[in-house]
C-alpha cells in the first residue's frame, strides 16, 4: 500500500494542465468494440483504472499500438468471446467499475455480454438496474450468477424501442446508446444523461456512422445501424481534475493558472467554487486564480439562509465535485451544507478532517454543516487514509494546506483517478513525496 508524505503549508505557483477525463475515457475506450475497423483515441490519461481496462480490452483480443503519449490506436476484428466465460476475466473485470461499459458494445455487436460485479469506490450503493433494463427492452435475456455474482446478457437480434430510464445515469445511458446503436429500428431514450462526456461518446459514434439526434438533451433518438466503421477522438480535460485544482489554489492560498480548461463544458462547476468567495479569471481558454490572501467569503442566499450546495444530474453540479468544495469550506468565512445526494458513504471521510481541526457537523450520511476557520486556525497535520478517488484528493488539499508533515495511505485510490499526482504538484512547489 502506497503513500504520501506532505509538508502542508506551502505557496504554490505556476501553471498545471488537466489530464484527459477519465469518466469520458471508460466509455470511449469501450466503444472501439463496435467496430473491426481502427480507431484512433488521444489524450487518455494515465491512470490505474485506464490502464486497467486498456488491458481488458487486449486480453479480450483487442489490437492496441501506442502512438505516444495518450495516443493509442485500437482494432477489434478478432475479438476472443471465450474469454469472457474465463475465471481471469471474472477476476479482472471486478476490480473495475467501467468494465461494466463493456457491455453495451459487446452484446450490440456480437450479441452477448458477460460481466463480474465491478468494484471501485466503497462510496456506497451503485445499482446497475438502469443498464440491464435498458438491454432487456432492447430484446436482450438477463441471467444472474449469485454464487459468483456474475451478470450476462444475450440476444440474438436487438431491436429498437422506447424506454424512459428510471434515473438519469451517465454510465448506464452510454452502455444503452452503445448497444442500440447497431440495434434494428428506433430506440428512444427518455430521462438520458447529457453529460459532456456522454455528449462526447455520441458525437463520436456518429463520426462512427451511428444515427444519434437530440445529443446534449435528455431525449435521445437512435436509428439503428448495420455496422460502424472507424475515427479518430480527442478526450475532453477532466472536469473533476479542474475543480481539484481550483480547490487547492483557494485552500493554499496560491496562484495558479490551470490550462486548456474546455470552459464551455465546466456547467455549474466555476459558479460553485464562485459562491464559496473563490476568484477566477478566464484567460482566453485558461482559468486564473489569484492568491486569495484575504480568504474568501461564503455567500449568503437573498434571504440571509445558509447556503446549501447540492450535487444534481447535468446540467447540475456533479458529485465528484462535492468532498472538494466540502474542503474549501473548511477554510472559508461563514458556514456551508453539502448535499450529497447521490451516495451514501461519500462524507464518511470528514472524520479525518475533524481530525485536523475542522469543524463540520455530519448532520446524516448525506448532509454535512461546515463551519468555516477563515484562515484563522489552520488544519492540523495527521495520518490519515484515502477511502475513495475523490476523497482521497480532498485529504491531499487539505494536507498541503496543514501546519505539519501529514501521511496519507492507500494513495493507489487517488492514483485510479489522477495521472502522476505527486509529481505534477512538485512542478508547482508542493512538498510531496511518494513513499
Amino acid at each position: 500500500m502506497g503513500t504520501f508524505r506532505i509538508e502542508g503549508g506551502h505557496k504554490l505557483a505556476g501553471e498545471i494542465t488537466p489530464q484527459g477525463a477519465k469518466n469520458e475515457a471508460l466509455q470511449i475506450l469501450c466503444a472501439v468494440l463496435l467496430t473491426p475497423e481502427k480507431v484512433t483515441i488521444n489524450n487518455i490519461p494515465d491512470i490505474i483504472d485506464v490502464n486497467k481496462l486498456i488491458a481488458l480490452l487486449e486480453d479480450l483480443g483487442v489490437k492496441i499500438q501506442k502512438k505516444g503519449k495518450g495516443s493509442y490506436t485500437f482494432k477489434a476484428d478478432d475479438v476472443n468471446l471465450e474469454y469472457l466465460q474465463s475465471a481471469q476475466f471474472k477476476q479482472d473485470g471486478r476490480g473495475l467499475r467501467g468494465s461494466i461499459m463493456l457491455v453495451g458494445p459487446l452484446l450490440g455487436r456480437f450479441g452477448t455480454g458477460y460481466i463480474p460485479k465491478p468494484g471501485g469506490d466503497k462510496i456506497g450503493r451503485r445499482r446497475l438496474d438502469t443498464h440491464f433494463e435498458g438491454f432487456i427492452k432492447l430484446g436482450a435475456k438477463f441471467r444472474y450468477n449469485k454464487e459468483e455474482y456474475f451478470y450476462g446478457v444475450e440476444a440474438d437480434k436487438l431491436v429498437g424501442t422506447y424506454m424512459l430510464l428510471d434515473e438519469a445515469s451517465v454510465t448506464g445511458t452510454a452502455n444503452i446508446v452503445m448497444a442500440a446503436v447497431l440495434a434494428e429500428g428506433t430506440t428512444t431514450i427518455y430521462n438520458a444523461a447529457c453529460e459532456p462526456y456522454l455528449q462526447q461518446l455520441c458525437k463520436m459514434l456518429v463520426r462512427m456512422g451511428a444515427k444519434i439526434s437530440g445529443i446534449g438533451s435528455n431525449l435521445l433518438t437512435i436509428e439503428g445501424v448495420e455496422r460502424l466503421g472507424g475515427t479518430e477522438h480527442t478526450m475532453l480535460p477532466d472536469m473533476i481534475e479542474i475543480g481539484s485544482w481550483v480547490g487547492l489554489a483557494a485552500m493554499t492560498r496560491s496562484e495558479l493558472t490551470i490550462k486548456n480548461v474546455s470552459w464551455d463544458n465546466l456547467g455549474q462547476i466555476p459558479n460553485a467554487f464562485k459562491k464559496l468567495g473563490i476568484q477566477m479569471h478566464l484567460k482566453g481558454d485558461d482559468i486564473y486564480i489569484p492568491p486569495h490572501t484575504d480568504g474568501y467569503e461564503i455567500q449568503n442566499y437573498i434571504d440571509g439562509s445558509i447556503l446549501t450546495i447540492a450535487d444534481a444530474p447535468w446540467p447540475g453540479l456533479t458529485p465528484d465535485l462535492l468532498s472538494i468544495l466540502l474542503v474549501v469550506g473548511t477554510q472559508a468565512r461563514g458556514e456551508l451544507i453539502i448535499h450529497q445526494k447521490m451516495f451514501e458513504s461519500r462524507l464518511f471521510f470528514v472524520d479525518k478532517l475533524l481530525d485536523m481541526g475542522a469543524k463540520i457537523i455530519l448532520c446524516d450520511p448525506h448532509r454535512a454543516t461546515v463551519i468555516g476557520h477563515d484562515f484563522k486556525s489552520t488544519l492540523k497535520a495527521t495520518t490519515m487514509t484515502s477511502p475513495d478517488i475523490r476523497a482521497g484528493v480532498s485529504l491531499l488539499i487539505a494536507a498541503l494546506s496543514a501546519k505539519g508533515t501529514s501521511t496519507i495511505h492507500n494513495i493507489e485510490q487517488i492514483d485510479r483517478g489522477y495521472e502522476n499526482i505527486d509529481e505534477r504538484l512538485r512542478n508547482i512547489g508542493a512538498n510531496i513525496v511518494r513513499v
